[in-house]
């Protein structure tokens, strides 16, 4: 059986779990089999499930608990057990006619293991929100109260919350007396409020601690290795639950639950999120969501899938892999993807996208009268081969790598700019291309990348703005602290950038700065002060002996067909520009935690730019002869609420200057650049601080930033009225040089008038409703035929069909 059909199959039985809780008692289990609590404020969550028919149904918070023998332990509502005093017993749980025993073991409470600082009190800091950025883990700390930015630094937050502020924040002998504690619970004014009640878990913890002496842990012990999140994946019905149990694993194999003091996040909160107890709750929005896992340092997942209920799926023709992957995710989602888009829309669509022009009139005419059964596939060969294709793609890469005029001077920047627009006319394979960026050298002023050295001015930041433009890591926040979202470290920070000291500047006398190698030194860690070996991100330390250049052996890790970052951004780089949206959102914020909406279509596109040399234009080509590219933008009943798994087009707005271009070729008026030849357009323009109202409105980048969402494409109703109402938008509309005007004086009928507009503007004919209701301004007009077409145009220019590309 195909594996799609088999997991919509599923997907059905699982939809049914409302009416086979109700008829179907098939099993009851219950995790762990077995409980054993070793402290005074262990505990255990439990997550109890139901097993039905095909399926299994989460009945953590709808299960009945009780212990044998209460004195011993007891299990909240939630499912979490806790300890009372040292002993054996049992746990029954009940769910309507079935129950499951398991037995009960409370120890460690008369000579309890003291409380470890690092493992079990900083967790408490980071959950109540202490050491984020916005409380005491900020800069400059809060009212005189420092702590690191979430826990990474624990020498120093026990030396802030001992030492400091002449102890007065614990009183060993008298631990409830402590400000820390009498702060945390609302009994002393907290401008951060109450954190936690006197008679709780974490109170009795922090209490416990201070009283045995406020201790920092011993050198040498146990340290955590890693969690585990249970579960890892789960499939569940719309507005449904389904409890998270979180254990901490130390290096000295013990094994404890964390739940309460995980941290909890979803990268897409419209589909699934999780709140402080790790309890997920699923919209009725079908999709898939990760929930993030955060505990000390570690990092896990729990992948949620909410399938459509009551659906059924039609697996429509596939044009190439494309297809496969992303119809075998729809049918197990229970998601119909739409039909495929027009002639029209499908051609207006691959021109804006591949080389940021609207096709001209005779264009359209000419591929809509074609009836060759390849003619679609043929425009997109034809279309990546165009001049145009190469200056646009250099236009969107000099936003990525910050080709800004004021630091790399006017000559830098066209340097720069000519040097991209020859990588992509000649198809340069994309490891070459990056390559190159890498270890460039050289003049800044001349037709090279070394310009981006001259932006890019110390190690870190060249480390940071390479991972992510590269690698889709954004490694950054590693700088000062653990990542708070994946397994990068400060170590692995100053690993990777210490590629870059080696990068020599000197002034040439020919003008502009001269970039070249020379024998780079080791970073040194921060915190630890110990010197750190250049390595890529996961990768061993680099072997550096005899190397000029380390740039070269960071070039050789990153482009190798083993590098598990580097052909999977610039795939998703690439789809996210021609779908709309990334496989994985942000763009550049690639990592386990954030997983891609389909892994198995990120995979195989990754392996097959590998496979063609990293020939962009074939990958290109891939996608857009995908039926998936070609669906139409309108949704039908079963997909009109998916917006992460491409099963109809989005709607996407124009880029400042396409469509500031799309104008002036609509109107047939060229935009007047301030010293720049007649006729120049806007993806031409290498100035990036060229005044423009228009550019700044409709938000074109100031190229401060490598990502990508520095580009505006957010709608405002700035935009509108400029559109509507401005002197420049009403100049090209009523040019005596423009369409208007040209059409006026033809003698063409007003019905081919009309169709020559909408084939200008919206690339399209207009359909009879369409045409009859635009007639009727030729009546209007009262025999002033030019007005009348000034008016439809404006309409037009006007409409979202033409301001975004669909």
């Amino acid at each position: 059986m195909h594996i799609g059909r088999f997991a919509t199959a599923l997907m059905a039985v699982v939809m049914q779990t409302a009416t086979l809780a109700a008829t179907t008692r098939d099993s009851l289990t219950v995790s762990p089999q077995r409980v054993v609590l070793d402290g005074p404020e262990a505990t255990q969550q439990l997550i109890v499930t139901q097993l039905v028919e095909g399926g299994r149904i989460d009945q953590t918070r709808d299960a009945e608990y009780r212990t044998g023998d209460t004195r011993i332990a007891s299990v909240t509502i939630a499912g979490q057990v806790i300890p009372h005093r040292e002993g054996e017993t049992n746990l029954i749980v009940r769910l309507a006619e079935r129950s499951v025993q398991i037995p009960v073991v409370v120890q460690g409470l008369t000579d309890p293991i003291p409380v470890s600082f690092r493992h079990e009190v900083l967790p408490i800091l980071s959950k109540s929100g202490c050491n984020s950025g916005g409380c005491h883990g900020k800069a400059e700390g809060q009212n005189g109260f420092k702590l690191s930015v979430f826990g990474f630094d624990a020498e120093f937050d026990h030396g802030a919350l001992v030492k400091e502020g002449r102890g007065r924040r614990v009183f060993i002998s008298a631990p409830e007396h402590s400000l820390l504690l009498r702060k945390a619970t609302g009994e002393a004014p907290h401008g951060g409020g109450a954190r936690m009640a006197p008679d709780s878990t974490w109170y009795r913890r922090l209490t416990r601690w201070i009283g045995d002496g406020a201790e920092m842990d011993e050198e040498g012990s146990p340290q955590i290795t890693g969690i585990e999140v249970e579960p890892a994946g789960v499939i569940m019905s719309p507005n449904a639950t389904q409890q998270l149990r979180v254990t901490a694993v130390s290096s000295d194999g013990r094994r404890r639950c964390v739940t309460s003091e995980a941290e909890y996040a979803s990268n897409s909160d419209e589909i699934a999120s999780a709140d402080h107890d790790g309890l997920i709750s699923v919209s009725d929005i079908p999709g898939e969501a990760a929930i993030l896992v955060r505990y000390m340092g570690q990092v896990g997942l729990c992948r949620v899938t909410l399938p459509q209920p009551d659906t059924s799926f039609t697996r429509p023709q596939e044009h190439n892999f494309v297809d496969a992957a992303v119809w075998d995710k729809l049918e197990q989602l229970g998601l119909q993807p739409g039909e495929i888009a027009d002639d029209a829309t499908f051609f207006r669509r691959a021109n804006l996208d591949v080389i940021g022009t609207l096709p001209t009139a005779l264009e359209v005419r000419k591929f809509l009268e074609d009836e060759s059964d390849d003619k679609r596939s043929r425009a997109i060969r034809e279309l990546l081969t165009r001049p145009e294709y190469a200056t646009y793609w250099a236009m969107r890469w000099s936003d990525i790598l910050r080709i800004d005029k004021s630091i790399v001077t006017s000559q830098g920047a066209v340097g720069m700019t000519r040097w991209l627009r020859r990588q992509f006319r000649e198809n340069k394979p994309y490891d070459e291309f990056a390559r190159e960026i890498v270890t460039a050298r050289g003049n800044t002023l001349s037709e090279s990348p070394a310009a981006f050295y001259q932006v890019h001015k110390d190690p870190k930041m060249l480390g940071d703005s390479i991972s992510q433009v590269f690698l889709g890591v954004r490694i950054g926040c590693a700088e000062c602290h653990h990542h708070p979202f994946e397994r990068w470290s400060q170590h692995d920070y100053y690993a990777f950038a210490g590629f870059f000291t080696g990068v020599g500047r000197g002034s040439s006398p020919t003008g502009g700065q001269k970039i070249f190698p020379q024998p780079g030194t080791e970073l040194t860690h921060p915190r630890t002060e110990e010197t750190v070996v250049p390595a890529g991100l996961g990768a061993d330390p680099a072997e550096l002996d005899g190397i000029t250049d380390r740039r070269v052996p960071l070039a050789d890790w990153m482009t190798s067909p083993e590098n598990p970052f580097f052909a999977r951004m610039i795939v998703n780089r690439l789809w996210a520009h021609y779908f709309g949206r990334g496989l994985v959102e942000p763009i550049d914020d690639m990592r386990a935690t954030n997983p891609a909406t389909n892994e198995p279509l990120l995979d195989a596109l990754a392996q097959y730019l590998i496979d063609v040399d990293y020939d962009l234009r074939k990958l290109t080509a891939t996608m857009l002869t995908s039926r998936t590219y070609q669906l139409q933008s309108l949704p039908n009943k079963s997909n009109a609420a998916d917006e992460q798994n491409f099963s109809h087009a989005i709607w996407k707005p124009l880029p400042a200057e396409v469509l500031l271009d799309a104008i002036c070729q609509a109107t047939e008026v060229p935009e007047e650049f301030n010293g720049w030849p007649e006729g120049s357009r806007a993806i031409e323009v290498w100035d990036n601080r060229m005044p423009s109202y228009f550019f700044r409105i409709f938000g074109r980048p100031q190229r401060v930033s490598v990502c990508e969402c520095e580009r505006g494409n957010e709608p405002s109703i700035a935009q509108a009225l400029h559109l509507m109402n401005s002197p420049e938008s009403v100049r090209k509309i009523r040019h005596r040089d423009g369409i208007a005007r040209r059409l006026a004086a033809s003698d063409v009928s007003s019905s081919q008038v009309t169709d020559e507009l909408y084939l200008s503007v919206l690339s399209r004919l207009p359909s009879n409703q369409e045409k009859e209701v635009l007639l009727q301004a030729f009546d209007a007009a009262e025999g002033n035929r030019r007005q009348a077409i000034e008016d439809i145009l404006w309409t037009l220019l006007n409409t979202r069909e033409f301001v975004y590309n669909h």
